[in-house]
């Protein structure tokens, strides 16, 4: 064990090192209205806060499983109580549920490959049951294998612990956690994308094959409520649904202001080959955790490819390291995630980052899982931690939608929807007619289909500027993040036409911009997420020395 963790501390720092001597930074530094300079965005898949963090900070702790150990002090959040552990409404409703009626149960570290379960828009709201959050087995569960033993639509219930998401919970303790952060709307994973980068689902531009992926927004336009496939992209379906959005983007403003970005996908770079042999739009990977075999590249994954002002169709590499995160490249902003590791270690770190690991590591059911995820994030982090950018970096950590994956807490309706689609309150309705209508980019008053906000989803925050071992209560959504990206650039300009930015909650209360106390290396080990080496803190705690069961 000791060489195995040293090994990786040796691998780790290496790689911090590989190309000497930083370069001068060719991205010209903006103001901002904070000490952050460079913001990244780790955007995994399909994840309800309960799924992760419903017992946080306490894990059981079997033999044999990574341990956690929560410090002394550490505040809890709004997860299960015994009263939802053991007396649970999905228990209860055997009506409903019929075999898969259960209370949450523990999934252990063996068990990290599960069956993805029922995620779409309708079937969120009516898993929600009008608030009394009684239904899921029956609307979004969908049994197993795998995990072996679990072949009811119980499975929804699952949950893990620090024993699993081991890295998770020891960035929680270091850093600083939202518990009332929401998907913006309902619905999967192309919404939840699209809300992030612009708040605004409404605008469907073009559209083929897409009934059942759009939905009328009641003034002869069309919101997307489902996950087709980006118009023109070369590795897009060539079958199936496709879409094109109207309307603006958070690359769209910084573009305008001369901000430096990008997204960073894995697969992107159609020229690379893995070491199967598979190269192009069939680059992939086979997970050792679920064994599947899945694209590394999943187009309706990459938000930027549904406007033609932020796409990159053909995926066009970058003229030069050097231009990566620039306007007026080919590339358009959109590149792999190789290139976003190869740009900060020449000196060219972008101001906004977004990133998503290759499928096999995103976190998504039935082709991913939890394990996989933690070495993407783990990669990230300890990387970044060695980068003289450090000091002025925040990294954020979220999901594009819950999995449909049980969650006790009902979130604000911030904006109604009155469409086919729509069941929270009653058949064909999300809301009761009291709440928000926004409107849409095309003169659209009230853009239906965005009943919102949705589930409820992990968002951290990991950077030197956090406050550290908190828990965040604000009420903030996909797009807050969003919201802080315009107001540290762009002073506080908005997308406008009805994006989510606008009502927002803030995400500043996990920082403490007062004083900066929570650097050093932090160094965790990608496979089991247990703490490798501990910077000092400056909190007189001991530097976390019994975090991970060291």
């Amino acid at each position: 064990m000791q060489r195995s963790l040293a090994s990786s501390l040796a691998a780790i720092l290496v790689a911090s090192q590989m190309g000497g001597p930083a370069l001068a930074s060719a991205q010209v530094d903006s103001p901002t209205a904070t000490p952050i300079k460079h913001v990244v965005v780790i955007f995994g898949e399909n994840i309800s806060f309960d799924h992760y963090f419903g017992t946080y900070p306490t894990a059981l702790n079997p033999k044999g499983e990574p341990r956690f150990v929560a410090a002394p002090g550490t505040p809890s959040v709004n997860g299960y109580t015994d009263a939802l552990l053991y007396n649970n409404p999905n228990a209860l409703n055997k009506t409903g549920n019929g075999t898969g009626a259960t209370n949450p149960f523990r999934l252990d570290r063996s068990q990290a490959a599960t069956a993805d379960q029922d995620h779409d828009y309708t079937p969120e709201q009516e898993a929600f049951h009008g608030g009394l959050m009684d239904s899921f087995p029956q609307y979004t569960g969908t049994p197993g294998p795998p995990p072996t033993g679990q072949a009811t639509n119980g499975l929804v219930m699952g949950y893990y612990d620090g024993n699993t998401v081991t890295a998770l919970w020891n960035y929680a303790q270091r850093y600083a956690i939202n518990d009332n952060s929401y998907d913006t709307n309902f619905g999967p994973s192309t919404p939840g994308a699209i809300n992030l980068i612009s708040g605004q689902t409404n605008g469907v531009g073009d559209q083929m094959n897409a009934t059942g992926d759009v939905i009328e927004d009641g003034s002869g336009g069309y919101t997307l409520i489902s996950d087709a496939d980006p118009i023109g992209d070369v590795c897009s379906t060539t079958t199936g649904a496709v879409v094109q959005m109207t309307g603006q983007n958070i690359g769209d403003l910084l573009n305008a202001k001369g901000i430096s970005w990008g997204w960073f996908e894995g697969g992107f770079d159609l020229t690379a080959k893995n070491p199967n042999g598979t190269t192009n739009c069939s680059r992939s990977h086979t997970s050792a955790i679920t064994n599947t075999n899945k694209a590394d590249y999943i187009p309706h994954h990459e938000p930027f490819q549904y406007y033609t002002s932020t796409a990159n169709p053909k995926h066009t590499r970058p003229s030069s390291v050097r231009r990566i995160g620039e306007q007026g490249d080919g590339a358009n902003h959109q590149y792999d995630t190789s290139d976003f590791f190869a740009a900060v270690k020449a000196g060219n770190f972008p101001a906004v980052s977004f990133l998503k690991a290759p499928g096999y590591q995103d976190a998504h059911a039935g082709y991913s899982d939890p394990i996989d995820e933690q070495a993407f994030v783990v990669q990230v982090i300890n990387f970044l931690e060695t980068q003289p950018e450090w000091s002025s970096t925040a990294v954020f950590i979220n999901y594009d939608d819950s999995d449909g994956w049980y969650d006790h807490q009902l979130g604000q309706i911030v904006n109604q929807s009155t469409t086919a689609a729509d069941a929270l309150t009653a058949p064909g309705q999300c809301g009761n007619g009291t709440e928000t209508a926004l409107p849409g980019p095309n003169n659209v008053q009230h853009a239906q289909g965005r009943c919102g906000y949705g589930p409820r989803l992990p968002l951290m925050l990991i950077s030197p500027w956090s406050k550290q071992n908190y828990v965040d209560h604000t009420l903030t959504d996909q797009s807050s993040i969003i919201r802080f990206i315009e107001d540290n650039w762009l002073k506080s300009q908005r997308i406008g036409n009805g994006s989510f930015d606008a009502i927002a909650g803030s995400v500043n209360n996990m920082f403490d911009f007062n004083r900066r106390d929570n650097g050093g290396v932090y160094v965790l080990d990608p496979s089991t997420g247990l703490v490798l080496t501990n910077g000092g803190s400056g909190h007189g705690d001991g530097g976390f020395g019994g975090f991970g069961g060291r």
